[in-house]
């Protein structure tokens, strides 16, 4: 079905309801000069744990569904990414992909390095990687309290739209390339788990349950 033939009651069906509970704090994919989570201020904590219960987490099945292609770009597509990059942003993160907030859109919105603006991918294609590869440190907003490392391209070519609508080529290597990298896999329902050994999926999982049960056992009262 066409863009043009689809009402806006379907496409809101394309966003799946919000967890209810309570969500865990958890370790983020940080601004490369945000501070640890320890040395938030209260203000900048509030609105970071506030952003954190918008990502859906491990367990959550959008998190393993294919997104699909925009073909409307309107004022709700623009929206839709002022709104996952002011979460990225008081999340201290540095990615976000619609998949995480139950949106099934091909939308990915980052920003590698704090002097660079935030760049929304519609629609991406990777067109070239390069044939060395790196290996790297990532968590996810949407895996608690777990640090990896995985095998990334370390350099790349992506094509893709943005909220407007104009097509763009980004040429990324390092953080940037990791961070597109990690992003393009939401949107193909792949995890930072499906790519790491069996042994350290294993410590992955335990650092999860630990997380839980971290928060579980907090005062009523901590924030």
């Amino acid at each position: 079905m066409s863009a043009e033939d689809r009402t806006a009651e379907e496409d809101t069906s394309l966003e799946l309801p919000a967890p209810t509970s309570e969500e865990a704090d958890v370790e983020v994919e940080r601004e490369g000069d945000a501070p640890e989570p320890a040395e938030l201020d209260a203000d900048t904590k509030a609105r970071r744990d506030a952003a954190l219960r918008h990502v859906r987490k491990f367990g959550d099945p959008v998190l393993r569904a294919t997104a699909l292609p925009v073909e409307r770009f309107d004022d709700d597509l623009k929206v839709e990414v002022q709104r996952m990059g002011e979460l990225m942003h008081d999340a201290l993160g540095v990615g976000l992909a619609a998949t995480q907030l139950g949106v099934l859109h091909r939308v990915l919105v980052y920003k590698a390095y704090v002097d660079d603006p935030v760049t929304a991918l519609v629609n991406p294609v990777l067109e070239w990687t390069s044939d060395e590869l790196e290996l790297g440190d990532e968590g996810c907003l949407s895996l608690p309290g777990v640090h990896v490392e995985v095998e990334r391209h370390a350099q790349l070519r992506v094509r893709a739209r943005d909220e407007t609508g104009k097509e763009v080529e980004v040429e990324a290597e390092g953080l940037e390339a990791r961070v597109i990298q990690h992003e393009i896999d939401h949107l193909n329902g792949v995890l930072i788990l499906d790519l790491i050994s069996r042994d350290a999926r294993k410590e992955a999982m335990r650092a999860m349950r630990e997380a839980q049960e971290s928060h579980e056992h907090r005062p009523a009262d901590a924030t």
